[in-house]
Order: C-alpha cells, then structure tokens, then sequence
C-alpha cells in the first residue's frame, strides 16, 4: 500500500509544499537527500544467517552442516570442539575452497507509478548485469580483481600424545563471506543498491584443545581470533515524492539556462543553472566504505556425549563480540547537488535561510576520511543428533539459532563532521559526525539433515539438505545484502587413501528468490512522502535471486 495513497492527499501534500516555499523551498530536499546518504551508509555491513558456515568445512558442506553429534576431524575446532578428543596422535589437513555467487535483479513500475509527478524511471523494465567475485587480503586490502569464481584455502593441525585426554589443535577458515561486483556494465541498474560488497570473516588462528572426560564424555573449547572487513562501493540516487515535487516546481520556475533576477533576490531555487535542477532518478552520489577488525576473538564451548555407537548427542556455543571496525570512506557528490547549494547560498535571501536551519554553505565534490563502528557478530548455538540405525547407514539432524536480532540498530562514527549530514539536524540527528540507524533484523531458528552411507570400508557417501532461514526479514532485504530464505543442496564423498590418509571432495548448491512488491521495503522500495531511509528504487517492483556453488576438497593425514 502506498504512503500516499490517494490523489487527493498527495495534492494536498504538494500545495502545502508550496505554502511553505519560503525559507524551506531550497532546503527541504537537500535535507533528505543527506539522510538517505547516511542511511545507505549503515545499510552497507548487512549480513544474514545465509553467510554462515558456508566454506568452513569440506565434510559439513556435503551434510547440510549438520555434524555437531559428529563432527569432522580437525573442523571440530569450529563446529564443536569436543569431537577434538576424538582424534588419537598427531594429524593435519588441507582444504580448498571454489564458491561461484550470482544474484540477478530485475526492477518493474507498477500501474500507476510516479514519484512527486516523475513517471519515466529509466531502471523500470531493466534487469541487473553480470555479478562477478572478489576478494579481501588482509594487510592488503582488496585488489581491482573481478573474477569468475574465488578459492579459499586452509589448514589444520592437531596434537595428541599417546594415553593422554588432552587433543590440542588450530585451524584457518573462513567462517563467513559474500562477495558481489557489479562494477563490469556502468549503466547497470543494480549499482545503486551496491556497486562491489566484500563481507568476511577470517579466521587464522584457532587455539583449541579437546578434553577425553570418559569414553562416552567429551568437552571442547577454542578460541578463533578472525580478520573481519567489509567494503562497500554503491553509487546512490534518491527518489522521493518530496524531491519530485521539488524537481517539477524548479521546471516551471527556472528557466533553461539559470535563475531569474527575481530568483536571486530571493532563495535561489534556480541558482545552480541547469546542472542544478533536481531530478530524483539521477545518480546524486558514490559512496565507497572500507573497514577492517583485525583482531577479534572468540570463544567456542561443545561437548558431546556418544552413550551407544549408533547414538550420540552434541552441542556447541559459538560466542559473539562487539567488533571493533575502523577503516575509510569517500563521498563523491555529483554537481547536481553541489550546483543547488551553491545557487542556494549565491542568492540574497538562502544564506539567511541555510544559516538559520544550519545548513552548510557548500557540499564539496569529495569528501573523505577515517570511520570507525562498533558492530555484533552474534552469538551462534547448535545442538544435533546422530542416528545410525544399521551399518551402512547414518543420518545426523541439527538445529541452529543466530542471534542476530542484536542488529536493531548500527551506529558509525565519521572523524569529520559530513556535510550532507548537517542538514539533517530537522530529523532529529544532532551530530552530523556520528549517525545511528535501525536495521530490524531478527534471530532465527534453522534445521540442517546430513545422510552418510558406507557401501565399503574405504568409501563414506554423503548427501545433505539445509532449508536456511535468513535473518533479514522481507521488507528489510536489499541488494547489497540480496539475503532472502534459501535451501542448501550438498554432496560429496570420503575415500581412505590408506591406514593414515583419506581425502574428501564435496560441492553444494544455495539457491533462494525474492519479489518485493512497490512500497512494501522501506530498505529498498518505499515511496513515502519524508522516506529518509535509503530507497533507490522507490515504488518499483523488484524481485531477485542469489545462487551459490560450492566446491571443496580436504586432504587429511594422521602421523
């Protein structure tokens, strides 16, 4: 349903606007123009339940991630710790990773579409471009590479003196990533909901040790420390019914080729000359955001109890933390908005307004900086059975919970003050160095099924099914985080190799869509009259996928 849902109201909207053209005719949009700025801003770090345990593990991947009761070797460390007491003497492993991510978009004007009278939205009837991969190295950053595909290596060591309880390891993994590049087409529509998005978490050190409480018994603990970083690159438009009516009050005011003496002596609505007339589907700015947490620990707790051998339960907490990002950013306005502020404070009476309302008397065309947020990485529980009826057969179900309803709101602290946040102090955002957004996010609760069949003594088969819930509610999605509920398809395979050696090879696929009908997401679509949350495709019809395949390899050898 639409905010202004009827002509009439929507008339009176308009000639109330123009009413109040006084002081406020030049500042109204240029305010909502900042704080959708600043909302696209914390929109950026979105991630949901659909980037977790995804290239962690060769064996969980081909099982639905259910293996908490059976848990994996040395991928103990991250799934539950205490199947590390499970491991005799002293072993390592390596595993690679392939993962392929597509997402498509596509953007549709609704019957009778217009925002503040503008009908001619060019992204209407168009689809999203190519999506491509990237990467983050730490200490690096992230290179201008764009790639078909991205491979994530790893490996693993565990220690175990013979006759002791003690089973000591560490790990690298990466327990959490999306990667998104929309940059090859320039005129793709898509790139106003995220031009490049470079989520991850990775982990390179995993102090962990498993403790052998009795031969039924079994605890865990370690310690992942990650590098974690995001960047994200959007070029951002905003239309408005705000800023259409503003748009088409300057088309029968301003002529062609600049402002009117009267205009001059007044608020200088026309001031900015034709690079300066408002129109709410062009492209107003790029913002790009780079921030890293080198450090960041946590802390992982399993136990597992196996009473009979075709039984066994297990569960592990993986601990969250208030992660400490900092990194930089670059705004990049274009000269529509520059030239408007610029005619704005040319003109006799809008340096009194803009000064009164705390305006800025310019927006430069770059501003840049440091920027630092303190951002959850939520607590994550999971408990799972193992079911091994017969010989040659073992099924394994696991349910999970995600605490990520902590990402009610994000808070960003810039090192400067941003002048397209000073004018929005009327919204009741008094510092314009530091912003503080909702993002309605919820926890969910999640299933995973793992089937294992041993047709011979050499060979373990294996099939999974995860159906994911997403963290990110339906009307809070948006294509820097294309998150919707998805199902996760795996299977793969273990082959002994000999007495002390065997090798895994798994693949999976993800797959989930979304359709978000006209002004039903006020994180993508809403067409609202003072919509000052960042929506570059209001009142548009957009519908989505993402599709994910995986393939990975792990080779193990025990000393």
């Amino acid at each position: 349903m639409r905010a202004t849902a009827t002509a009439a109201g929507r008339a009176g909207a308009r000639a109330g606007l123009g009413a109040r053209l006084g002081t406020a005719a030049g500042a109204a949009p240029l305010r909502l123009l900042a704080v959708a700025a600043a909302a696209a801003v914390c929109a950026a770090p979105a991630r949901a339940a659909l980037t977790e345990n995804l290239t962690t593990s060769v064996a969980a991947m081909a099982l639905g991630n259910a293996v908490t009761a059976d848990p994996p070797g040395i991928d103990s460390i991250h799934f539950n710790p205490a199947g590390l007491a499970r491991l005799s003497g002293d072993s390592e492993s390596f595993h690679a990773f392939g993962a392929s991510i597509r997402s498509a978009s596509g953007f549709q004007a609704p019957p009778g579409f217009e925002v503040g009278g503008w009908s001619n939205d060019p992204v209407s009837g168009q689809s999203g471009g190519p999506v491509r991969q990237g990467m983050y190295v730490p200490a690096y950053g992230k290179p201008g590479w764009r790639l078909p595909g991205v491979i994530i290596p790893g490996v693993g060591m565990a220690w175990n003196k013979a006759g002791s309880p003690f089973t000591f390891a560490t790990q690298s993994y990466m327990s959490q990533a999306m990667s998104l590049d929309r940059t090859k087409d320039v005129n793709d529509p898509a790139q106003f909901g995220g031009r490049q998005v470079q989520l991850q978490r990775l982990v390179y050190l995993a102090p962990s040790v498993g403790y052998k409480f009795s031969d039924t018994l079994r605890f865990g603990v370690s310690v992942p420390i990650a590098h974690s970083a995001f960047v994200v690159d959007t070029n951002m438009r905003f239309p408005n019914e705000l800023l259409g009516v503003f748009g088409k009050l300057q088309q029968g005011w301003c002529p062609e080729d600049g402002g009117n003496i009267i205009d001059t002596f007044g608020f200088g609505v026309c001031g900015g000359g034709k690079e300066g007339m408002v129109n709410p589907f062009k492209k107003a700015a790029h913002m790009r955001l780079e921030m890293t947490a080198p450090f960041d620990p946590t802390i992982n707790l399993g136990v597992l109890w196996e009473p009979r051998p075709w039984f066994a339960l297990g569960a592990v907490y993986q601990g969250g933390s208030k992660t400490s990002y900092s990194g930089t950013y670059v705004f990049n306005t274009e000269p529509m908005l520059r030239n408007f502020v610029h005619g704005l404070n040319a003109s006799l009476l809008g340096p009194i307004a803009g000064a009164v309302l705390g305006f800025p008397s310019s927006i430069p065309a770059q501003q840049k900086g440091n920027l630092s947020a303190t951002i959850p990485f939520p607590m994550h529980l999971q408990v799972g059975v193992k079911l091994k009826p017969v010989k040659y057969v073992q099924l394994n179900v696991d349910a999970s919970y995600a605490k990520w309803g902590e990402w009610k709101e994000l808070t960003f602290q810039f090192d400067q003050s941003i002048k397209l946040l000073e004018v929005a102090r009327l919204y009741g955002i008094p510092n314009s160095s530091k912003l503080t957004i909702p993002r309605g996010y919820k926890s969910v609760l999640n299933f995973g099924f793992g089937l294992q069949l041993f047709p011979t003594e050499k060979l373990t088969l294996r099939m999974g099914y995860e159906p994911r819930k997403s963290s990110i509610p339906s009307d809070k999605i948006d294509l820097i985080a294309p998150l919707p509920d998805t199902k996760l398809y795996g299977l793969g395979l273990n082959y002994k190799l000999g007495k002390n050696s065997d090798i895994s090879v798994s693949g999976a696929y993800m797959v989930g869509k979304f359709k978000v009908p006209a002004n039903s997401d006020c994180n993508l679509n809403c067409n609202t009259f003072l919509n000052v949350i960042y929506n570059p495709y209001a009142g548009l019809d957009v519908s989505g996928d993402i599709r994910v395949r995986y393939m990975g390899v792990n080779f193990s050898h025990r000393f």
